[in-house]
């Protein structure tokens, strides 16, 4: 038993690597106090108070209200997210392959009967019912996602478009 806890444990620490790379240091808690993270390649978290734009996002049950959003490289964007729908959602910025990778993190860590809320400097969970906050300043122009990787969700249709201008 012992063994084959130590090599799943060794499998999600290498399958947590390209995201740790990448700037996701998978700590909790205000996204408004991450600012001695790295940067991810799209951008970075600031704190609510540089944010020159609000924008409410509701989390329904697979979907996003807005669907689609434009920014500006090098916009600070305040995301207030609502969860109205019954489930459990996050809302998770990057592109389709960070979301990819993403997923197979969550679902393996669903197998190992792990919890499957967490937080990182570019992700928010909200539980049913309830609203979090992040704050992303926007790097460079190109296309992103938000998403919930949560098992499932993505594939049902909870993703939406970021077009960075």
């Amino acid at each position: 038993m012992f063994m084959r806890t130590s090599i799943l444990c060794g499998l999600l620490y290498v399958l947590s690597l390209p995201v740790l790379a990448a700037g996701d240091h998978g700590g909790h808690g205000d996204h408004g106090a991450h600012g001695g993270q790295a940067a991810a390649p799209f951008g970075q978290p600031a704190k609510a108070e540089q944010a020159t734009r609000t924008v409410e996002i509701v989390l329904g049950d697979m979907y996003y209200r807005p669907a689609s959003l434009e920014v500006k490289a090098g916009e600070t964007v305040r995301f207030v997210l609502k969860n109205e729908g019954k489930l459990p959602h996050e809302f998770s910025l990057g592109d389709a392959a960070s979301h990819a990778e993403h997923q197979k993190q969550m679902l393996a860590m669903q197998q190992m009967g792990h919890s499957m809320a967490h937080e990182d400097a570019s992700t928010a969970s909200v539980e049913a019912g309830g609203q979090a906050e992040l704050t992303w300043t926007f790097a460079q122009a190109g296309e992103l996602q938000f998403a919930c990787n949560i098992s499932g969700h993505y594939q049902a249709g909870m993703v939406g478009q970021v077009q960075v201008r």
